[in-house]
């Protein structure tokens, strides 16, 4: 399967996405699964896998059940309280689901850049183990100490980096980034997906090339084996189409053998995530 490894769905409302900023002002509507659709059948993807937007049970509980109506939906990463006192019993709560694959908290956004580090999270990723479930990371270049860190203390957790960890592409600034990915790179059981570049670029007037750099550590920092295409939509598109954003990988990856692109395109997503075939 050809597997778009990190996309979202939201119904809008503007108290509940204030990161959307006028700038931002296409993404202040609905976008669904029957929007996302024609994007896919368009590139030839198979499916998607979904990823939480907001930081409540209730969205957890919703993108399941559009899971359950829309097969393009092969996985979901969704939130839960991993500070939670009770995490355990938020978990047991999704878990029986089959497309329930893995948790993610937006901590890029956390003021404290030590977030990660503190007791009672740490306490709730040693939680995901017991549920077979995964865990993204989605941070700034700044946090990858941390995350290097946290990753150390969990050998045996599956981690993605979302978004290659955001580095300043529009400015060029390869620079400690390159460091910080390499050190994380070095742990085996990190993975990384190759989403979220264009809206670090400039937003109308990125080229294929301005990623190149940054691909090239990537792809070298983690191998074939190790990476997955995520389109990012519906933010990608405040700086490009569905398959403009798709496309920087696809033509990036063909130069590598056959078994290489269909791991990257699809086949380590589904590893990954133990995604279900249909």
């Amino acid at each position: 399967m050809k597997i778009d490894a990190h996309q979202h769905f939201w119904h809008y409302r503007s108290e509940e996405f204030g990161w959307i900023s006028d700038a931002m002002a296409a993404l202040k509507r609905d976008f669904l699964p029957n929007d996302l659709a024609p994007l896919l059948q368009a590139t030839e993807m198979d499916g998607s896998v979904v990823v939480q937007a907001r930081q409540t049970l209730e969205e957890t509980e919703w993108l399941l059940q559009l899971a359950d109506q829309y097969p393009l939906i092969k996985g979901v990463v969704g939130w839960v309280d991993l500070r939670h006192p009770r995490v355990e019993a938020q978990l047991e709560r999704f878990h029986a689901h089959p497309k329930f694959v893995g948790v993610r908290h937006i901590v890029h956004d956390e003021p404290d850049d030590q977030f990660m580090l503190r007791a009672e999270f740490i306490r709730g990723l040693r939680a995901l183990g017991r549920f077979d479930l995964t865990y993204d990371i989605l941070i700034f270049p700044r946090h990858l100490p941390v995350a290097h860190e946290i990753v150390r203390m969990f050998p045996n957790q599956p981690f993605v980096l979302d978004h290659i960890a955001k580095p300043l592409i529009k400015d060029g600034v390869i620079a400690p980034w390159d460091d910080g990915l390499r050190q994380l790179a070095a742990f085996p059981n990190v993975s990384c997906k190759l989403s979220g570049m264009v809206t670090e670029a400039n937003w109308h007037g990125w080229k294929p090339a301005d990623f190149r750099p940054y691909l090239d550590i990537v792809l070298e920092a983690f191998g074939p084996n190790r990476l997955m295409i995520g389109s990012d939509w519906p933010v990608c598109t405040v700086a490009g189409a569905y398959a403009e954003v798709v496309g920087i990988v696809f033509d990036y990856v063909r130069t590598l053998s056959a078994d290489e692109q269909a791991a990257i395109l699809g086949g380590n997503a589904q590893s990954f995530y133990q995604l279900m075939e249909g």
